[in-house]
């Protein structure tokens, strides 16, 4: 079975690709900006809500009962979704399922598709298995169209063009939409938008979208965005495809009384988006004449059979953890080598890949707890990276030298004694590296340390031969 999360298994590990975006200085302050922003928006909406708690307790368990009888629902989604008209197909992996929607694009004759954003769809790097077969795929949402148009790879999950400030999109559009002016104003950009995708929604015949919600009880499927791209890819085309994670399934209609509290607060501090789109099915002489949803596992199912790393599915893809993370914060998402950047990032992408190309990811954390805090279905991340973490131990992914450094404490951490005699050496060891009062320029791996920030000498007294002294 092949697995694909967008790009991981090309790209270079997370402490090797975060160097390098940690010298790109505008990045870095593009990145930090924007998460300011939405955090500062997203901090005075759950204020107002006195029952915030409540909200984050029912979501999480929703989606706790949801993945316990996930076959279950599975199935009622699909006979519900058929009952009102749909075509349902199962995809193992990611090749699957680009080959079910290229078959149906093809099956019509058609060779371009309008998309609205669907990171399903950037997980099984779907534009390029259609653009193999001949087919062009068009990005509706703005920020995936900036991606797609500046040959970029999205950074945020909600905002996949954060790493890029006002004046960067707008020499995008000039290059690409063969502009011969523009102004430089939000305004500016988002017409010269609209007036390239408008024809595009007018003319394409088939469309492809993902979705926030899957509803088993009725068969219906839920977007939730901000632009009305969606509202337009989902009615004009005669033939529209949903590519759906398995997870993305919930149990009832009213659950999303819930979610859609949660949701735009916590992705883009909003207190609800826009437009909420809710279709089931086909009908005659309104919006498209056929409708297909592919249902994707590409590693689901191994996520759901880890009891300790279970709730990594609970996500809604929010967001919110990636605006939080320190970590992010100044890495970037490009980083992390996946669709999924963040936190979130760092425990899904590793388990959908079983922990092949991605070993480094669950390392990607201070362990700050930050992201537990903020999420809003109460994903306990921390505690799914340590998990992670001992299995890159167990199965002996990491570097020769970090074992032989790791069996070399717990030797010295086994008794007093050894430890002393550590502390010991470590004190002649370090003279040659001491700079004011602070250790510089270590040798080897060690120099990860000395070289951004003031690594603090071993003392020449211990506390147990201070205590020792003392008494």
């Amino acid at each position: 079975m092949s697995v694909r999360v967008g790009a991981a298994a090309e790209s270079p590990s997370f402490p090797m690709a975060a160097k390098a975006a940690m010298e790109d200085v505008q990045l870095r302050q593009n990145v930090r900006h924007a998460t300011g922003v939405i955090r500062a928006k997203r901090a005075l909406l759950v204020e107002e809500k006195a029952d915030w708690q409540q909200l984050r307790t029912a979501a999480s368990r929703i989606k706790e009962h949801t993945m316990r009888y996930l076959d279950r629902y599975l199935v009622q989604f699909e006979q519900s979704c058929v009952r009102a008209g749909g075509k349902v197909h199962w995809a193992e992996d990611a090749d699957e399922a680009n080959r079910i929607i290229t078959g149906i694009i093809q099956s019509h004759g058609e060779t371009e598709v309008i998309k609205v954003k669907t990171m399903t769809s950037d997980e099984t790097q779907l534009n390029t298995a259609l653009e193999a077969a001949g087919i062009t795929p068009y990005e509706t949402d703005l920020a995936d169209l900036i991606v797609q148009l500046g040959s970029d790879h999205p950074s945020h999950i909600v905002v996949p063009a954060l790493h890029k400030n006002r004046m960067q999109i707008r020499q995008i559009f000039l290059d690409k939409m063969h502009l011969e002016t523009l102004g430089r104003e939000p305004k500016d950009l988002a017409e010269a938008a609209r007036r390239y995708l408008r024809e595009k929604f007018l003319r394409v015949r088939v469309g492809i979208s993902g979705a926030n919600f899957a509803i088993a009880e009725n068969g219906s499927v839920c977007i939730v965005e901000s632009e009305g791209n969606a509202r337009m890819c989902l009615t004009l085309p005669k033939v529209l495809i949903s590519l759906i994670g398995i997870e993305k399934v919930i149990p009832r209609f009213r659950d999303l009384e819930v979610f859609l509290q949660i949701l735009a607060r916590s992705a883009t501090g909003e207190r609800m988006s826009p437009y909420s789109s809710i279709w089931s099915g086909v009908s005659a002489n309104d919006g498209p004449s056929e409708f297909h949803v592919v249902l994707l596992d590409n590693g689901r199912t191994k996520v759901l059979a880890d009891e300790a790393a279970r709730q990594t599915l609970h996500c809604i893809r929010c967001g919110a953890c990636l605006n939080i993370c320190p970590v992010y914060r100044q890495t970037g998402g490009h980083a992390y080598g996946s669709i999924y950047s963040g936190p979130i990032g760092a425990i899904l992408t590793p388990q959908l890949q079983s922990m092949r190309h991605s070993e480094t990811l669950p390392f990607a954390s201070s362990l700050c707890g930050a992201c537990y805090e903020i999420c809003p279905v109460k994903i306990n991340i921390p505690e799914v990276l340590v998990h992670l973490r001992a299995k890159v131990v167990e199965q002996g992914d990491s570097p020769i030298v970090e074992q032989l450094a790791m069996r070399a404490a717990a030797f010295a951490l086994a008794g007093p004694r050894r430890l002393a005699a550590a502390q010991g050496f470590a004190r002649i060891a370090q003279k040659p590296f001491l700079s004011e009062g602070v250790l510089k320029n270590l040798p080897g791996m060690l120099s990860g340390w000395s070289s951004v920030r003031d690594l603090m000498t071993v003392p020449e007294q211990s506390f147990r031969e201070w205590w020792r002294d003392r008494k």
